[in-house]
């Protein structure tokens, strides 16, 4: 499509403007294709500047998502992406296309959810424009056991990715939460197919939403005190664009050298449960309190309750809240 391939040379001209007339001869296209390609553009949100006898040039601080500006930055070619400005959940929707035959490595990404998902049923909160919000096919050859340790490698990716890109430090409370200067920025919901007869994974789904930018409005009231941002306001080029490839290649990458492990020692080193006081929180139960002791090889989590018994807590079973 003429807008694709606009798109593609306004990236690839970086800050140079770029005529009308070189962009129809060069796509050997009319200028008044061009027009429309950039109209289309700036109607998805493009920032795309004008400038008389320059020509046109994609604004520094533009950060829109799309599929070559992700694909610009990615590393892993074993990964395909599909973006969208708005879906209704990217878990939901890759588990359709995984159940229809979807290859492993299909990752979906969108600006924003309609119908964003937590753990243990929780809506996740995902406004346009503030966020990147997406989802990675796997088919690894291991039982639903193992499903933490993707969770895990998830978290050290995400984690790294944004220390990278923001130059702050990241941490990770047990299990799945990625937190900046004590406020939760992202969440990871793992959900997985089984084969009940042999105990094996046919698919699993890793979903991510990570928070760019205090949304338009600020955090609902009943997530001021505990969501947060990992950038300002001040524009970053393709920030989300860039993100998104980081996250997917770092995750990938541990992935493709799972029985490595080495995502455990870099989850344990930024864990921020460990050494400290914990509550509990199980369905039907009162908050339960415990001291946190060490995070097992398989991610478990040990734990030292009041009446001094050692515990060992999985996943699926509770959350965590560091008193």
């Amino acid at each position: 499509m003429t807008k694709d391939s606009v798109l593609e040379t306004l990236w690839r001209s970086e800050d140079r403007f770029i005529s009308g007339e070189e962009l129809a001869r060069s796509l050997s296209v009319s200028r008044a294709a061009v027009w429309k390609a950039i109209e289309q553009l700036r109607g998805e949100g493009y920032v795309i500047e004008s400038a008389s006898n320059r020509g046109y040039r994609l604004s520094p601080g533009s950060d829109v998502l799309s599929v070559k500006g992700v694909e610009k930055y990615l590393t892993q070619k074993s990964l395909r992406v599909q973006v969208f400005r708005t879906i209704t959940s990217t878990n939901t929707v890759l588990k359709g296309m995984a159940a229809e035959g979807a290859p492993e490595g299909l990752a979906l990404i969108a600006g924003a959810q309609t119908e964003g998902r937590g753990r243990l049923g929780r809506s996740f909160y995902s406004p346009a424009d503030s966020g990147v919000y997406l989802s990675l096919l796997l088919r690894p050859e291991c039982g639903a056991e193992e499903a933490t340790k993707l969770t895990a490698c998830a978290a050290v990716a995400v984690a790294e990715a944004i220390e990278e890109l923001s130059g702050l430090s990241a941490g990770i409370k047990w299990v799945n939460d990625v937190l900046v200067a004590g406020k939760k920025v992202s969440g990871i919901l793992t959900e997985a197919s089984v084969d009940c007869e042999s105990g094996m994974m046919n698919y699993v789904i890793i979903g991510i939403g990570i928070n760019t930018r205090v949304p338009a409005g600020d955090f609902p009231a009943e997530l001021r005190e505990i969501a947060g941002a990992v950038f300002g306001e001040a524009p970053v080029p393709e920030l989300r664009c860039r993100l998104a490839a980081a996250v997917l290649d770092k995750l990938w990458g541990y992935y493709e050298h799972f029985d490595d492990c080495s995502y455990y020692s870099k989850y344990r080193e930024r864990s921020l449960v460990l050494g400290k006081d914990i509550n509990i929180l199980a369905r039907g139960r009162d908050p339960e309190p415990a001291f946190a002791l060490d995070i097992a090889p398989d991610f478990s989590l040990l734990v030292r309750t009041e009446d001094g018994a050692v515990r060992r807590l999985n996943s699926g079973e509770v959350s965590i809240r560091v008193k």
